[in-house]
């Protein structure tokens, strides 16, 4: 099977992450990618882990979408943006399957909600998949084991690097703004609460805060469950539930951002219990936010559309992130 995919809106953090991962997927073709401004342009002039491809940026819009045929779309565009992408796609090749980064259709049951770790099942064959965001999936993957012990309100304290915004310039990707500094924002309804409240079931408080570092996310939940626990009885759930994914590893320590900085899983662990109420428990989860909280998350659900092992194409030693261009 060759799968022909068309990447728009490549040039964000995102686009540049997914590349590098497809040119190294044995059963994907990269048949255009998009860029008005860099149209024209060799894609190794931007992309690092490209070598040997000779693929320029090409201008690819909505109203010119019917020239550019594909098994696949994967759309890395802001937030407000796919819905005309979608439109043509669905009036030139309905067929082809379409994977959205944004937040556009996270909240539409006419769409498949994308993480594999929950929907597998749902996942295979879909066409259209709405790909969860950065935070929402750490969050979610925390606390997905004792959502049904939960007693109330979880509140999740969260921690991204200051890729999490975009290259649009803001002071929440300014290092100068930055330096020596730790930036809370959007403390109550930020997107991703509805989210995760939403495809959990149960609402959450969530309080985001970006961070002088460019890639990671960490994230500390404290939650009130029906009965007591221990620290090793939670790991143990989390092992159980988490066991058949190979992207996710529970381990006893707290986890640390630089532990996947650069990789494509997730790490959860830090079980604590509090002595005074053993029913009031904290868990830590990281994850990169451009790898398992966007591009890699993507190519999962790209390989259950097209019915591969959820895995395909993640294990390439010669994947190169732009970990490098951090360094």
């Amino acid at each position: 099977m060759s799968i022909n995919v068309v990447v728009v809106g490549a040039r964000g953090y995102t686009g540049s992450e997914i590349l590098p991962i497809l040119y190294l997927h044995p059963q994907c073709k990269i048949s255009a990618v998009g860029s008005g401004s860099a149209a024209g342009q060799p894609l190794t002039d931007h992309v690092n882990g490209l070598e040997g491809l000779d693929l320029n940026f090409s201008d690819i819009r909505a109203d010119n979408l019917a020239d550019f045929p594909a098994d696949a779309y994967i759309l890395a565009l802001p937030n407000g943006q796919a819905g005309a992408y979608v439109a043509s796609i669905d009036a030139h090749y309905p067929d082809a399957a379409i994977i959205d980064l944004s937040a556009d259709y996270r909240f539409d049951d006419t769409w498949n909600y994308g993480q594999p770790e929950r929907f597998a099942s749902r996942l295979a064959g879909a066409r259209r998949i709405a790909n969860p965001g950065c935070y929402a999936t750490g969050a979610q993957l925390a606390l997905l084991p004792i959502k049904e012990k939960l007693v109330s309100m979880p509140a999740v304290f969260g921690v991204s690097g200051y890729s999490g915004a975009g290259k649009t310039p803001s002071r929440k990707n300014d290092p100068v703004a930055l330096k020596d500094n730790l930036m809370p924002y959007s403390l109550a309804d930020h997107v991703h609460e509805r989210e995760v409240s939403h495809q959990l079931g149960r609402d959450i408080r969530f309080m985001p805060h970006v961070a002088p570092f460019f890639r990671g996310i960490t994230l500390t939940i404290a939650a009130e469950l029906d009965s007591a626990q221990t620290p090793e009885g939670l790991r143990a759930l989390y092992q159980q539930t988490y066991e058949p994914h190979a992207l996710i590893e529970v381990q006893a320590e707290a986890p640390e951002v630089a532990e996947v900085r650069g990789k494509h899983g997730v790490i959860i662990g830090g079980f604590t219990v509090s002595k005074k109420d053993p029913r009031r428990i904290a868990v830590v989860s990281v994850l990169d936010n451009l790898l398992k909280g966007a591009a890699t998350q993507a190519v999962q659900n790209l390989n259950l559309a097209f019915e591969l092992p959820v895995a395909t194409g993640l294990d390439d030693p010669d994947f190169r992130s732009l970990v490098e261009a951090d360094d």
